[in-house]
């Protein structure tokens, strides 16, 4: 008798992106997008990246996807302190690991699609990395969103503590406004420092 192992359809997907990786100052951002696998995917229709849609449109998205009672979310913004004391890569991993279980992702039962070269824990076998997943699924697409633009609306709220940057324009990325005023005023204690050698002493 031969036994044949069927792997278990999931009973939920996740979209799983970050935003803010390059700036040289504030969080970065992991968000997640939840939905079961027989939520009405049309739902996504002319999602973008978020790099790719305006301001406006990414809030319209944002309020959308937080008005919709079959969707959940859950964004992390791992601190700058974080990054500058654990690196980059595992603070991203630290946000992904925080928005599964904020979530409740169970491992047996979920589909986790993730942008570029992010990757979810081990337990979960169901994941697959997508190289431009924010361009080319929907559920990547909006937790791009709801990560980008709860980081924004962030570093607009925290701009007053630090008038001298204008963090409210620029979010922490590094213009030539930006840059200079970090040579003026040296760094905050929002600045990554480790993002900043090479023209910060």
């Amino acid at each position: 008798m031969v036994n044949y192992y069927v792997m278990e359809l999931p009973t939920y997907i996740i979209g799983i992106d970050e935003a803010g990786r390059g700036p040289l100052a504030g969080p970065v951002s992991v968000g997640a997008v939840k939905v079961s696998s027989d939520f009405d995917i049309a739902f996504f229709d002319g999602i973008r990246d978020s790099k790719q849609i305006s301001e406006r449109v990414r809030e319209e998205w944002f309020a959308r996807i937080k008005g919709e009672t079959q969707i959940a979310y859950a964004v992390s913004l791992i601190s700058a302190s974080v990054i500058d004391r654990s690196g980059i890569v595992p603070s991203v991993r630290l946000g992904i690991a925080r928005v599964l279980s904020r979530l409740a992702a169970d491992p047996k039962t979920t589909m986790v699609y993730l942008d570029g070269g992010i990757k979810a824990p081990e337990a979960f076998s169901m994941q697959e990395t997508i190289i431009k997943g924010d361009t080319l699924v929907p559920l990547i697409s909006a937790g791009a969103i709801m990560a980008k633009v709860t980081r924004d609306r962030y570093m607009q709220k925290i701009a007053p503590q630090y008038p001298q940057y204008g963090l409210e324009i620029h979010k922490g990325y590094g213009t030539k406004a930006h840059r200079e005023a970090i040579f003026q005023f040296g760094p905050s204690k929002i600045h990554r420092k480790s993002f900043l050698s090479g023209f910060v002493g």
